[in-house]
């Protein structure tokens, strides 16, 4: 254990320094993997790799090409793409010049965007493509800080009429003026590295809010440093990994990823067009990845679909694997806690065995057959779900952390997880729950502030270090903690009754096959209603079943059939609540939740108060002549 403490006390400032330390070390190893079309457009993408010395070229080149922008240390450079192996690169760059990276998600409107280059003071834009550069052109009034737009796209670095001389340029041509650069200062880049400082400012990532504008969350290169070396030391990543990496890298989740594969030094294939992870998986066959609970809730519906397409008998066998496997799996997890060795019954192994032969395999087949774990994060998964893909071989690690502290504070440890909890702390974060039962953090991967902000830095961090998550929550007398709702999503109703919504809404998730999301109201109400919105390929493949084939999402979940449908399982998750918690009236929505509508997160939260404001018809229409209950 003292090793373990002195690595992570004694770490590089910089993940920049760390970044120039594995391409010393490994420089000929495989860094990235990354998907190239087809140049006829048709047929499968061209997986290509960059070596560490390789991808370090391209760095360096990004990096002296900013410096010979001007861009000065601490300053910000915004980077607005999505998830691709030159957001990864252009990220190290920035960092690698002293400069702090401002991340914007793709799917920000041209207002917001306008807000963060505004706020953060940005100087320069990396975007990826027309869009992004369409958004800054709109705005370019506001932004007298913005200097440069360097767009990915080539093909889209046109300049137009009206920009300055000078004001969009081409990834291609900033590497090539940093090339040009680095041949009159050779040692440009390395003096940079070595100058930044701990405490200098790495990253700046807004928080999606939901209420008012975003928060900047600052993020000094520390952060970085101490998570990637804390990551590396749970043993959870090896540097013969391959991971897979599609989560927004806008998003601390996604950023904190690049960090431990630098100190790992494992090859991590690249491409966030989530509609090709299906594709993609068992082509790129990786050992780990990330992702948030809705895609396993996908894959588990898409399975569960898929077995009710194939008629009764099939479907009648998947039900029975799946129950097999929840119970396999909370057998030997408990098994594991008692004696250290993951046991199930003779006769449940037996059977386990049968189901592995007829549903299990080809389930761990679609995940490219070498997946060790999955680490799930962002928003609870439900323990239903967390057990079908635990005794199904997928072993889900469940983690916990926030944009304000650098993502990843606790995580479940290995072969010791346990389904429903978000694990133990990383090594050097402390934990403790406070009288009221939130979480409070501290430790090396905790913010600086809110950027300009200091009033709403002092709501949430203590002077003495303890950081105030707003989440609730339980801490086992071994150190497992599990998250039981957001303090701010916790609501009375009427009757005094506490209610933690989420805890209803995950065990939902788990019974029914059909839904998307389900937002469960009931603040100051005498009784809980719920929103309920359902998976559009899932619905329609029942609807074929039913004599319902071809009509639109909307005409469907008008129906009384679907109604009934859905009725018969929210009576099911009735059964297992106390009286207060029932679901007594419910509504389907005339479209699932999205990104687009401002409804969710990027990083697929939900944002209740939106969700309540679009749909307060349907909510009164619940509530309409109510008597207590």
């Amino acid at each position: 254990m003292s090793d373990t403490k002195t690595q992570i006390e004694n770490r590089p400032p910089s993940v920049a320094s760390l970044f120039l330390e594995r391409v010393a070390k490994t420089p000929d190893a495989e860094a990235y993997r990354y998907p190239v079309p087809a140049a006829s457009g048709q047929g499968p993408d061209e997986w290509r790799s960059l070596s560490w010395s390789q991808a370090a070229e391209r760095v360096y080149a990004i990096a002296a090409g900013l410096i010979e922008l001007g861009v000065r240390p601490e300053e910000r450079v915004a980077l607005a793409s999505a998830t691709r192996v030159e957001w990864i690169l252009c990220d190290l760059g920035v960092m690698c010049a002293g400069a702090a990276t401002t991340t914007v998600y793709p799917q920000t409107n041209a207002e917001e965007s306008a807000y963060i280059l505004a706020d953060s003071e940005s100087r320069v834009l990396i975007a990826e493509d027309a869009a992004q550069l369409a958004k800054a052109r709109e705005r370019r009034a506001d932004l007298p800080d913005l200097h440069h737009v360097v767009v990915i796209d080539a093909a889209a670095a046109e300049p137009a009429e009206g920009d300055p001389e000078g004001w969009v340029v081409s990834l291609a041509d900033l590497e090539e003026r940093g090339r040009a650069y680095l041949e009159k200062h050779p040692e440009a880049v390395r003096e940079r590295v070595a100058a930044i400082t701990a405490d200098q400012l790495a990253t700046l990532i807004y928080t999606s809010g939901t209420t008012g504008r975003p928060k900047g969350v600052r993020l000094p290169h520390d952060n970085w440093s101490y998570m990637a070396k804390a990551i590396a030391a749970t043993g959870l990543i090896r540097e013969d990994d391959v991971q897979y990496l599609w989560l927004p890298l806008a998003h601390v989740f996604g950023k904190v990823l690049t960090s431990g594969q630098i100190e790992a030094g494992h090859v991590t294939a690249v491409d966030g067009r989530i509609d090709k992870i299906i594709e993609n998986l068992p082509v790129v066959q990786p050992t780990y990845m990330a992702a948030v609970p809705r895609i396993f809730e996908k894959v588990y519906n898409g399975v569960a679909a898929k077995a009710r397409a194939g008629g009764p008998a099939k479907y009648k066998i998947f039900q029975w694997a799946a129950g097999v496997a929840r119970e396999y799996a909370k057998a030997s997890q408990d098994s594991y806690r008692r004696t250290g060795q993951a046991k199930a019954p003779l006769g449940l192994t037996a059977k386990h065995k049968v189901a592995d032969a007829l549903v299990y395999s080809k389930l761990r087949a679609a995940f490219g057959g070498r997946l060790r774990a999955a680490i799930s994060g962002s928003v609870a998964l439900a323990p239903e779900i967390g057990y079908f893909f635990s005794g199904a071989g997928i072993h889900i690690l469940e983690g916990y952390g926030l944009t304000e502290s650098s993502a990843a504070s606790f995580v479940n440890p290995g072969e010791a997880y346990r389904t429903g909890t978000v694990g133990k702390p990383l090594p050097g974060c402390e934990v403790r729950i406070a009288d009221d039962g939130e979480v409070l953090l501290r430790g090396p991967g905790i913010m600086e502030g809110y950027h300009k902000l200091p009033d709403k830095t002092a709501e949430v961090l203590e002077p003495d270090g303890w950081f105030h998550t707003g989440d609730i929550g339980e801490l086992s007398a071994d150190g497992y903690l599990k998250i039981t709702d957001r303090k701010k999503d916790l609501f009375k109703t009427s009757g005094g009754k506490y209610i933690a919504p989420s805890e209803i809404e995950g065990h939902f998730k788990a019974l029914c096959p059909f839904v998307s999301n389900i937002v469960v109201l009931g603040a100051d109400r005498n009784y809980c209603s719920a929103l309920i919105a359902l998976d559009e390929a899932s619905l329609q493949g029942w609807a074929q079943e039913h004599g319902l084939g071809g009509r639109p999402y909307a005409e469907l979940v008008a129906t009384q059939q679907v109604k009934d449908m859905v009725q018969g399982y929210v009576d099911r998750l009735n059964e297992g609540l106390q009286r207060w918690q029932t679901i007594k009236k419910f509504r389907l929505l005339p479209r699932d939740l999205d990104v687009e509508h401002g409804e969710l997160t990027p990083s697929l939260k939900l944002k209740r108060p939106v969700v309540e404001r679009e749909y307060q018809h349907l909510i009164e229409e619940m509530y309409e002549g109510a008597r207590e209950a």
